[in-house]
């Protein structure tokens, strides 16, 4: 109980905690950008009236929302290469948390494609336009809208999935962390700084859906 606070290792190692925090952030943002294109066309598979496109939607995200993420990562960076399947380790989880990524929002985006009136489709034929022209100018943008208070929890849950690419020895956050305790002894200050690290960044993010929502709210 005589344990005695001594941040001096954590702040001679301050900046490469901010490296791994920008990195982590870098990660997030990639992944989640391409697993929101991933998402955005399965859910447009699993609302459309093709059998096999719901199928095939249906297995993928079955299939990655069932299994730990962390097996996922494994697999990618170790298993994958006995393929034939070459990655480095910052490739194989951007691969891996965009997928994650893309199963998770696929469900988020056909919650919001659901909640948007078959009518707006008949509405967008009557006028001429093609149905990918209703999807990408009228149904997407509403449907974006709609999901904006998921889609917030989403990005704050995948940013703190970035901490698992320490297990492959990718530079982020949670490594710079394990480096310096490691090899400073320093366990208590080490976990605490990166904590708040982690706790400041996910408010941050939190507050700018919420200005994003506020923005793209319907007027009353």
């Amino acid at each position: 109980m005589g344990y005695t606070l001594n941040f001096a290792a954590v702040w001679r190692n301050f900046d490469f905690l901010l490296s791994g925090l920008a990195l982590s952030l870098g990660l997030a943002v990639i992944s989640i950008l391409i697993g929101a294109v991933i998402g955005l066309f399965s859910a447009f598979a699993l609302t459309s009236k093709n059998r096999y496109g719901v199928a095939a939607a249906q297995v993928y995200v079955t299939v990655i929302r069932n299994l730990p993420i962390l097996v996922l990562v494994l697999f990618a960076y170790f298993a994958l290469p006995q393929m034939g399947v070459r990655l480095d380790k910052m490739e194989s989880f951007v691969l891996v948390l965009s997928l994650y990524s893309g199963a998770y929002l696929a469900e988020v985006f056909r919650a919001g494609l659901l909640s948007i009136p078959g009518g707006l489709t008949e509405a967008g034929l009557a006028i001429g336009l093609t149905g990918m022209q209703i999807r990408s100018s009228i149904i997407a943008p509403l449907m974006l809208r709609n999901v904006l208070p998921s889609l917030s929890s989403t990005i704050i849950s995948l940013f703190k999935d970035t901490s698992l690419a320490a297990a492959i020895a990718v530079p982020e956050l949670t490594f710079a962390a394990r480096k310096i305790n490691v090899e400073s002894f320093r366990v208590v200050e080490t976990w605490m700084v990166t904590s708040a690290f982690y706790v400041a960044t996910c408010f941050l993010i939190a507050a700018l859906m919420r200005f994003v929502e506020g923005r793209l709210a319907l007027p009353r």
